[in-house]
């Protein structure tokens, strides 16, 4: 029912998207990183003016540029032709789909934090189409009620799982990053998108107004933590992506380095970066961090 890739010789990345997109799911080309292939027009512009979404008319806006029309799919891929996968965006009519990205690794387990809420709460996890990640991970494809706008979140539910929500991507199966290849689970290829389990869909929404109250989990202890934390959601337009940047440069420098990173950039997706913006600059930082410790 939805696009695979057979192992000899891997399908062309295009050729998958434009399946997916066949089937109701706005795509974009993506790099072995796992960020979105087309370079933006604006990457010459002072950061201060890098806000623009779309609207310049050009391409190269990450998530913002996905899309279902098959021309559009065409000069998205033939602009990035060093593209080896593609991604989904969640959130978008008609599937409206939610993706629970379930970790094994870093002492986490997604799918067992996921099988505890949900014996906390009184729901099943459904079957649905599940797409196993090279990291050993996976990530289930939900869908959404039309009219709910689920944010994105990183640790948030449990440690181990991440959602991607409006604003987000998934990575489509087949797709080839440095890690490896993303594949179905192949007893889960031909089954429906499962509507999300109504107890689920309330632990999703942002607690009371996701306009004014802050869904990110804001350190409860350590200053420096939550200092950090707070300096990211502090941060107003033009400034998000360089504050982003220090803070993460700084909570390298603490033990809880990689938990606070995961936080730092659920604070970024909150305050308006998208999540390929805000994992691409924390990147950076451990870059940095990484040439300045040799």
């Amino acid at each position: 029912m939805y696009p695979t890739a057979p192992d000899h010789p891997p399908a062309a990345p295009a050729k998958l998207a434009a399946a997916a997109a066949a089937r109701g799911l706005a795509v974009i080309p993506l790099s072995r990183t796992k960020i979105p292939a087309v370079r933006s027009p604006h990457r010459d512009e002072p950061r201060t003016a890098r806000r623009c979404r779309g609207e310049c008319g050009r391409i190269g806006h990450g998530v913002h540029d996905a899309t279902t029309d098959p021309e559009a799919i065409r000069v998205l891929f033939d602009a990035a032709p060093w593209a080896t996968g593609y991604g989904i965006a969640c959130g978008r009519p008609p599937h409206h789909l939610i993706g629970l990205d379930l970790d094994v690794k870093n002492g986490d387990d997604g799918p067992a934090a996921l099988q505890q809420l949900a014996n906390a709460h009184g729901f099943e996890v459904p079957p649905t189409p599940t797409v196993l990640t090279p990291s050993g991970g996976r990530h289930l494809w939900l869908t959404a009620p039309d009219g709910a706008v689920i944010p994105n979140s990183v640790g948030r539910l449990a440690p181990g799982i991440d959602i991607r929500g409006t604003g987000g991507y998934l990575v489509g199966p087949g797709s080839r990053t440095l890690r490896g290849t993303y594949a179905f689970d192949p007893t889960t290829s031909q089954l429906p998108v499962a509507p999300v389990p109504p107890p689920l869909l309330q632990l999703l929404r942002p607690a009371g107004d996701h306009h004014s109250a802050s869904p990110v989990a804001v350190p409860t202890s350590g200053k420096r933590a939550v200092a950090l934390v707070e300096f990211v959601l502090d941060a107003p337009p033009g400034e998000r992506n360089s504050r982003l940047y220090w803070a993460a440069c700084r909570a390298r420098e603490s033990t809880d380095g990689p938990q606070l990173a995961a936080t730092l950039i659920e604070a970024a997706c909150h305050v308006g970066l998208t999540e390929a913006e805000a994992r691409a600059t924390v990147a950076s930082a451990a870059r940095r961090g990484g040439r300045s410790s040799r």
